[in-house]
């Protein structure tokens, strides 16, 4: 069978999942491409028809689906279009991310016919405390684009869509892991808890490097920022994506979380992007 079309959905605020999914749709060479970027606001409601492939890309925070992008994605339904779930991972552990993306794309409609787990730069990640730092890297995205052509050859190989198959997502290979560092990571995150050591809530912010230029405000996908008022950040919607923090033009944002040691420390060794389809 042929599909003639593809659709991109993706929540990205620090760009990693947009060119996860940029690649994997380039890989599938189909020449009719929609791009849905959830990351500032969302769609509403939209109905994708069932002869289209759909690529959705998110990011992990904490081992979870973003929330917003769930929420920005609610009103998206189908009947029976096939799917390509991709989690993005700041190279610690996506846990049961990509399990959830499959149950919420699903009730929706959508036929995971292929999963994927992708590393990208985590958000906490500093000249101080690199974490998967440049990552998606030139090898990750030619894994991506390889991966949207072996998405097309098994739609090509279906007879129709009944024998294009779905795959549970759950049976894809984990990166592999040392554990006396995972244990490692979990025992000091356990005694930094009970220390009591203070960890932001928001970015801080230097009022002499602030020039109010408005990139924070216009970026910031939960809305956290005003225009005008650059220097403050509301705790209550603020999602630590670390957007503004990454993209100041003036370098004015920083994010001083002591997990950001913790996480360069113990997953120094980068992991491996998986697949499944």
């Amino acid at each position: 069978m042929n599909i003639y079309a593809v659709h991109l959905i993706t929540f990205s605020p620090t760009h990693t999942s947009k060119q996860v999914g940029e690649a994997i749709v380039r890989g599938t060479s189909i020449s009719e491409i929609t791009k849905t970027d959830l990351t500032l606001r969302p769609v509403g409601k939209l109905e994708i028809p069932e002869n289209t492939l759909t690529v959705i890309t998110v990011p992990v925070y904490g081992g979870k689906v973003a929330p917003l992008a769930l929420e920005r994605m609610k009103d998206i339904h189908t009947s029976g279009a096939p799917s390509v779930l991709v989690v993005v991972y700041g190279n610690r552990a996506y846990e049961k991310a990509l399990a959830e993306l499959d149950a919420f794309a699903s009730e929706r409609g959508f036929k995971v016919i292929a999963g994927a787990t992708f590393v990208g730069e985590h958000s906490y990640s500093t000249e101080q405390n690199p974490i998967a730092v440049g990552r998606p890297d030139a090898d990750d995205l030619r894994f991506a684009e390889a991966f949207g052509a072996k998405i097309r050859t098994k739609i090509e190989a279906a007879v129709d869509m009944d024998k294009l198959y779905a795959v549970d997502v759950s049976r894809i290979q984990r990166p592999r892991q040392a554990f006396f560092l995972l244990f490692r990571f979990l025992r000091k995150v356990v005694k930094l808890r009970k220390s009591g050591v203070p960890t932001p809530r928001i970015p801080a912010v230097d009022a002499e490097l602030c020039n109010h230029c408005g990139y924070c405000a216009a970026h910031c996908p939960a809305g956290a920022i005003a225009k005008g008022d650059e220097c403050n950040t509301d705790a209550e919607k603020c999602i630590r994506c670390c957007a503004c923090v990454k993209g100041c033009p003036q370098k004015a944002r920083t994010f001083d979380t002591p997990f950001a040691a913790l996480l360069a420390d113990c997953f120094k060794r980068q992991k491996e992007d998986r697949i499944i389809l």
